[in-house]
């Protein structure tokens, strides 16, 4: 995905947010959140904006990599920019949270979704 993707910028094609997603979800399939962090960048700095697919994606990858406050720093990304949230997005960010030990800040997300 990843070389499809440097492929498509090699080409003068630019990718779009479905080919972003797509990729940052297979980077957390893989469990390379740093992968799925540097392609949220890439994106952002090609003019591309993440959607709730782009972050949820993002937030996974963390969850799958053990990085729990970059997943909230994500879900705080989502908030100050409008993303809208979803079931999914709380789920991994408290996942992220189980994982690394925060379980107060698991709850707290658990309480917020509510």
């Amino acid at each position: 995905a990843l070389q499809l993707l440097a492929e498509m910028h090699s080409n003068k094609i630019s990718g779009d947010r479905i080919a972003y997603s797509a990729t940052i979800s297979a980077c957390a399939k893989g469990g390379q959140w740093r992968w799925a962090l540097q392609l949220m960048q890439d994106m952002k700095s090609r003019g591309v904006s993440p959607d709730t697919i782009t972050c949820n994606a993002a937030i996974t990858a963390c969850e799958k990599g053990g990085q729990w406050q970059t997943a909230l720093q994500l879900l705080g990304y989502m908030k100050q920019n409008a993303i809208p949230e979803s079931t999914i997005t709380y789920n991994a960010a408290i996942s992220a949270c189980e994982k690394g030990g925060q379980w107060k800040r698991a709850l707290q997300l658990l309480e917020a979704m509510q």
